[in-house]
């Protein structure tokens, strides 16, 4: 496959050319060593937001790896996020509806920014009482009810938003939901940010193959591509009105400076898939095999996502954090932890010295650290909550009502009751605890590092 993005940078840097134009350092290699190859909106290197030479043709071979209408985002799946979150809007006053749209309560800080810009109404499909706030678990059938309960009231979605894989590597039945939202002429939207590589499994399980209409992939969280570079995907089958504003959506949000470092990184991404696509099951088994080896050890496992273990308090560890910092000690780096899990991603550049030198780690440090009785018992209770959804907390503004009321900032002790004025994350893994209008509780201030910012009480 051509690299045509790649190729005409290659070009401009061997023609020896002036660099009259930005940015600065003119080209010149420096301490980053990438300099030379750092370019603008020059003649021939097109226009990212109105593409329409070499980054769409790059783009066209992306799709056709995809299977679909695909857009480059150098601003991760955050600008991916965004847009998806206007063209719903934008298809619901079309079809003189009031925009709302049904979204599983694990979203990224990025969609509840976009839903208060552009005051979209959003219900929440909260999680299981068993499950920790990052996942939020729904079948097909479930999905169908809540939608008929919604159109009963005479409020029916225009879409329907889920994160799969969520961040713990739980992935939903993509094939029911999307017929449960098509049977009823509801658009599926899927964050796909950890899932890129799911397209070049043996038997695809990217979301656009299982049905859904639009989703993003953050090529860099899987993919050798490098940090910023994301594809929004658009089917075939999704209604061409919605085409028409993917490029203004996308311009809308994002800055008028692609990095072309980036966009070369994409476009060189096509000619590796096209080359060494196999390479990701290779890489899947080779997880595969380690998870089974961990799970002899005594390690509690979660999720299906192949190419993430997430490992779980249990019987060979006790505390996350504990194992992550003895991991770091052995110079293994996790994604992410906290008291409960810790979570490791791998791709087909982790060397099999490097799988190795994670097994023998794990396995040495495997019940080292004794499981608490309370975690215990927290399992035996989370089993009996597997059909329990949490109530979503009280909501006293909408998310555009909060964020551009007056606010300020108080600390944990004095947040009870207040209403909340920006989403309590943490980062990773950028998903919400509580959102922007939600009035906060007691136990929100387990999730408080410091002052949270809250709305000022008239």
């Amino acid at each position: 496959m051509n690299t045509p993005i790649y190729d005409f940078v290659q070009s401009y840097c061997e023609s020896g050319a002036v660099r009259l134009h930005m940015p600065g350092h003119k080209g010149v290699a420096g301490p980053l060593g990438a300099e030379p190859f750092d370019i603008t909106e020059i003649p021939g290197a097109d226009v990212l937001s109105q593409a329409c030479g070499i980054i769409a043709e790059s783009e066209a071979n992306a799709g056709e790896l995809f299977g679909c209408r695909t857009f480059y985002s150098t601003e991760g799946s955050s600008l991916c996020i965004r847009t998806m979150v206007f063209l719903i809007k934008k298809l619901a006053l079309r079809n003189g509806m009031k925009p709302f749209i049904l979204a599983t309560r694990n979203v990224h800080r990025s969609f509840v920014d976009a839903v208060a810009l552009l005051d979209v109404d959003v219900e929440w499909i909260m999680p299981r009482a068993n499950e920790s706030y990052e996942c939020c678990s729904i079948t097909g059938d479930e999905l169908a009810a809540i939608i008929d309960e919604y159109r009963a009231q005479g409020r029916m979605p225009a879409a329907v938003y889920v994160t799969s894989p969520d961040y713990l590597g739980n992935i939903a039945d993509i094939s029911a939901l999307a017929d449960a939202c098509h049977s009823r002429r509801c658009l599926l939207m899927v964050d796909n940010a950890h899932g890129a590589y799911l397209r070049f499994l043996a038997e695809s399980a990217h979301p656009i193959d299982l049905g859904a209409d639009v989703c993003c992939d953050s090529a860099h969280k899987t993919l050798p591509v490098l940090t910023g570079g994301a594809y929004l995907h658009i089917s075939r089958g999704v209604d061409p009105f919605l085409m028409d504003y993917v490029g203004r959506a996308m311009a809308l949000f994002s800055t008028t400076s692609p990095s072309y470092l980036v966009l070369q990184s994409l476009d060189l991404c096509n000619a590796y898939l096209t080359e060494h696509g196999a390479a990701f099951e290779q890489a899947a088994v080779r997880t595969d095999k380690l998870r089974s080896a961990l799970m002899v050890a005594g390690y509690r496992v979660t999720g299906d996502e192949r190419l993430k273990l997430t490992l779980c308090a249990g019987e060979a560890f006790a505390d996350g954090e504990w194992l992550a910092e003895q991991l770091g000690a052995k110079d293994i780096v996790v994604e992410y932890f906290d008291y409960k899990h810790v979570v490791m991603m791998f791709s087909p550049q982790t060397k099999d010295e490097e799988f190795e030198k994670v097994r023998e780690a794990l396995i040495e440090l495997a019940g080292k650290f004794p499981a608490r009785a309370a975690e215990q018992e927290a399992g035996e209770a989370s089993e009996q909550a597997a059909n329990i959804r949490l109530k979503a907390p009280e909501r006293a503004m909408t998310p555009a009502e909060a964020i551009l009321a007056e606010s300020e900032y108080v600390g944990a002790r004095d947040c009870v009751g207040r209403i909340l004025a920006e989403p309590l994350v943490s980062m990773p893994p950028c998903v919400p605890v509580y959102m922007c209008g939600e009035v906060l509780d007691a136990e929100a201030q387990q999730y408080i590092r410091g002052n949270v910012r809250v709305v000022v009480r008239k």
